[in-house]
This record gives structure tokens, sequence and C-alpha cells, in this order.
């Protein structure tokens, strides 16, 4: 049988791959933003920056203190590209979310599984982009069409066994034409794989677009019926699972942050089956992506490589970055 033997969780902001010194970019479409969720409500820049000022996070906008940063999370990528290149695995599950790439607005899955032989990401234009995320195109959307190879024995096979388990994935074996797949599986294959690519199996969930988000209870079985379905695969594999995403943004919540890491290094299902739905939304709602690896590695042991909260205005917008590894 196939057997999980790693699992990665890294977040994916263009902050990581754009230099420390061009941070202030972001400030701008922060400030256009009306849709800032923080602990339950909705802010736009000028409010948030109000609700945010006891905080005195103005400490934190200082080239020196970004310099650092970004370095410790450069670290920490390093770090877990040398486990995938070390552990060798013959393929890599990534567990991402579609932000309108392969799907519409109006035909969104909550779980899917891409089986086909191949995935192509096709880069957006630069001039597409805005300002701020243009120079980090390179990690998130690529700088030229790229296939990436595919299991699709493993890939249908998984869409079998979710049958079975309860869960009404759906599956692709095409992707649309003129669709990329998403920037969650690019930053996996050119910042963690980097020049030790192996076959990946594309799992998509859909964290970001109501009404039809998973629960957080319903990612970790989600994660749990993974791994069946691997062990069950008559292969004899040697399988990485990857998380993408997360942790909070466009507003850092180092609270709900730490509690979440706690609960991954306490193994806790329950603490994280009970996240509630309004803590997983805006980018915030990627850790379900985290709950989903959690659920499929409880045989292994969890290291958080570090945390590092990357505020880029002082009304705490940012990304809390977070790396872990399970081995």
């Amino acid at each position: 049988m196939a057997e999980i033997v790693l699992g990665v969780a890294a977040s994916h902001s263009p902050q990581l791959s754009t230099p420390a010194e061009l941070w202030r970019l972001h400030q701008e479409r922060d400030r256009q933003n009306r849709d800032l969720r923080f602990r339950g409500q909705v802010y736009d820049y000028e409010g948030l920056l109000q609700a945010r000022q006891g905080e005195h996070l103005d400490a934190q906008i200082d080239d020196a203190v970004w310099a650092e940063k970004h370095a410790r999370c450069d670290r920490a990528i390093d770090a877990l590209a040398e486990t995938l290149a070390e552990t060798a695995p013959d393929l890599v599950v990534i567990i991402g979310d579609d932000q309108r790439e392969l799907f519409l607005d109006d035909g969104m899955p909550t779980l899917a599984i891409f089986w086909g032989e191949s995935v192509e990401s096709i880069p957006k234009p630069e001039e597409e982009l805005p300002p701020s995320l243009r120079p980090a195109r390179w990690a998130n959307y690529g700088e030229q069409r790229e296939s990436y190879r595919c299991v699709p024995e493993l890939g249908r096979h998984m869409v079998e066994r979710m049958m079975i388990e309860g869960f009404d994935v759906a599956q692709l074996r095409e992707q649309p034409a003129g669709r990329s797949i998403g920037h969650a599986f690019n930053f996996v294959r050119i910042r963690l794989m980097r020049d030790h690519a192996v076959p990946m199996v594309p799992v998509l969930v859909n964290t970001y677009f109501p009404p039809n988000q998973p629960t957080a209870a319903r990612c970790y079985a989600f994660g749990q019926a993974i791994r069946r379905a691997v062990e069950s695969w008559d292969d004899g594999s040697r399988v990485a699972i990857a998380a993408s995403g997360g942790l909070s943004h466009f507003v850092i919540d180092e609270e709900l942050d730490q509690r979440v890491l706690e609960a991954f290094r306490a193994r806790d299902s329950a603490r994280l089956a009970a996240i509630p739905q309004e803590e997983l939304m805006s980018g915030t709602s990627e850790i379900r992506n985290w709950v989903v690896v959690a659920g499929a590695t409880e045989h292994l042991e969890l290291e958080v490589l570090d945390y590092v909260p990357t505020y880029r205005s002082p009304a705490g917008t940012g990304c809390g970055m977070g790396f872990a590894r399970w081995s």
C-alpha cells in the first residue's frame, strides 16, 4: 500500500516572494479594501485603523523589522524545501484553494480532486496584476507556461474512495481552456519543490467563497479520509501531503493563529473541528487547508518551524505567516 510519510504546510502570501523594502506596495490595496475582517467584524481601512489603535502597530512598519521578518520566512521556506528534498517522496498531494482560477463563481465546488495526466500553470500578464503583486509573480503565477505532471491513477482512486467515504467530491481530468491551476499549487511547485519536482495530485478546497465552504470539522474528516484513500492504493508509493496558504490575513490575528497552532501541536482534533465558520473568512479561510493536512497526518509528529506576523500597515493588515512539517 501507499503511505503518507511527510506533511508540510506553508503560507503562500505574495509578501513572502516580494523584497521586504517593497512591502509598502500592499498598503494601497489595503486602504481600498472595504472587506477587512477581524474578530467577527468587517471594517474598511480607516475603521480598522481606529479599532486597533491601542495595539501601537506603527513600530512594526519599519524597514529593519521587515527585513528581519522576511529573512525568518525565507529560512523556514528553505527548511521545508530541504525536508521535501531529503524525504524524496514519489508524489505530493497538494491541498489548496482555488480563487477563481480553474473554477468560475457559479461553479465552485466545496471539494474537488484533479486526476488528469498533467495540469498547466499559465502565468498572468504582468500588466494585469496590481503593482503590489507584480514582484511576486514569479512564485505565485510563474514566469512561463509550465506543465506539472500529475498522478491520474491515485487521483481517480481518491475520487472513488471519497464516494465510499461519504465525500461527494467534484472531479476533473482536464482544466478549462485558458484557465490556470491556481497560485496555491504554483507556490508549492516553485518555492518548495524547486529542482526536486515530483508528480502532484491537486486537491481543491473552497475556503474563500460562501455559501458552500466546508466546516473545520468537515476538513479534518476529509483529511482522515484522504489518508485512508492513500493507504488503500495498492502501489507502494511514499506520499507527501502539503497545505498551501494561511494563516490569518488580510488582517493579522495573532491570538487566532496561536490558538490554531497550539491545537495542531496538541493533536486536538476537537478544538480544530470547533473553529467557527465566521473565523474562517477572507484569507484566514485558508487555515482549512492546514486542517485537512492535520487530519491526514495524525500518525506523524508536528514541528512548527516558525510563525511570523508580517504587519504591513498600522491598521494590522498583513499575513500571519506559518510554516510547519509533520514527519
